[in-house]
């Protein structure tokens, strides 16, 4: 099983799309047996479920996420976990210990209604 977490530092990103790199966990036995940094490309709509998919993810642990990349995300098989936060160790362990939740959380990337921040996630 390898999750990939939406990192900013040692923390889970609040966006998916626009965190400065991904954890990547691979987990086997209820065990961290490899751990990398998997740099964000550029954001662009619709790339980064396919990128994260061809590297192996079969979970994606986000803070938020839109709708067009949790459907692409499904359309791959790869199950996403919105809505969560913390560090990052923290969140991989609650992951192995299935304590981790996910909860639905909806972001609009519309600049022109939310200024200068950008997006825009209701939990």
């Amino acid at each position: 099983m390898r999750i990939a977490i939406a990192t900013d530092g040692n923390e889970v990103s609040p966006h998916f799309g626009n965190c400065s790199g991904y954890t990547l966990v691979d987990i086997e036995n209820n065990k961290v047996v490899n751990r990398e940094m998997l740099d964000c490309p550029a954001h662009e709509p619709g790339f980064l479920p396919g990128y994260l998919a061809e590297n192996k993810a079969n979970v994606i642990v986000t803070g938020g996420m839109g709708n067009k990349a949790k459907l692409l995300f499904a359309q791959k098989g790869v199950q996403v976990m919105t809505g969560v936060s913390g560090m990052v160790d923290d969140v991989v362990s609650q992951f192995i210990e299935g304590a981790l939740k996910s909860v639905d959380v909806e972001c609009d990337h519309d600049r022109a209604d939310h200024g200068d921040k950008g997006h825009h996630c209701e939990h």
